[in-house]
């Protein structure tokens, strides 16, 4: 540990489970304050997690939140900036994949289930980015806003439009927001994982298969094994520090080699 995140406030979105645990535990031993954020619905989730955290002596706290939902948004910032002072550090992460995704054959494909798809992983990004920057430039001391992306930015994935679509959505929102709030000192960028172990990701294979696809998609990892979500947490825990300062605009590949073919 470092401590190279002390004195910082950090949201993630998706802060309780899989890889938005993985970025929790990452900024938390590097001395952030962190707020978890989860569906209400799933508040528990984060309540949990948050005990954890305050166990092994880590500022925590849970909040429930809808990131579509801009009121939403606004309130798990408020409450962040009361509890903690301040908020440093937004990350995106909050996303449905794996078994949420709720992947489907091109030509089965619904509105409504392209537009919930794109609500969450992308506009959803979109308001927590917005806001998170409102308070940042309130604060006059900068920021930085970090995304969960994938691989799907980059190569297609059978059965699986609406959530490529959504991540390569994510490039344009970040280089853009990097270049418009390069100005205030917020600083914007992209975490593009591979195959990460996780618990929703475990039988995407098998679910991509059952719904017609080849499976011809997937690559082989050159390292030779699934990513970890610390290994993710730790690219985030980065690019959250003063030693990617001069780091905007840009996507960070974590996937093992994975798109090197």
């Amino acid at each position: 540990m470092s401590g190279r995140l002390k004195g910082k406030v950090i949201i993630i979105t998706g802060g309780a489970t899989g890889i938005g645990w993985g970025i929790a535990q990452s900024c938390a031993r590097e001395g952030a304050a962190l707020a978890l954020a989860q569906r209400p619905g799933d508040i528990t989730l984060a309540e949990d997690k948050v005990a954890l955290l305050a166990a092994a002596g880590h500022r925590a706290l849970a909040v429930g939140c809808d990131i579509t939902q801009r009121e939403m948004v606004k309130d798990m910032i408020a409450r962040t900036a009361a509890a903690f002072g301040r908020l440093d550090v937004m990350v995106n992460n909050a996303a449905l994949t794996g078994a949420s995704a709720d992947v489907r054959p091109f030509l089965q494909e619904t509105d409504a289930h392209w537009r919930r798809t794109i609500d969450v992983n992308l506009t959803g990004a979109f308001i927590c980015a917005q806001e998170a920057a409102f308070q940042m430039i309130e604060q006059g001391e900068g920021g930085s806003i970090i995304s969960i992306s994938s691989v799907a930015q980059y190569a297609a994935q059978e059965n699986a439009t609406p959530y490529g679509a959504a991540k390569a959505g994510l490039d344009g929102l970040c280089k853009g927001a990097a270049i418009e709030l390069a100005p205030h000192k917020i600083r914007v960028n992209l975490v593009a994982p591979g195959e990460i172990h996780t618990e929703s990701s475990a039988d995407f294979t098998d679910t991509v298969t059952e719904t017609g696809g080849s499976g011809n998609f997937f690559r082989h990892t050159p390292l030779g094994r699934p990513g970890q979500v610390g290994e993710i947490g730790d690219v985030v825990a980065f690019l959250a520090s003063d030693e990617a300062s001069f780091v905007t605009g840009a996507t960070w590949r974590v996937d093992g080699g994975f798109l090197s073919y």
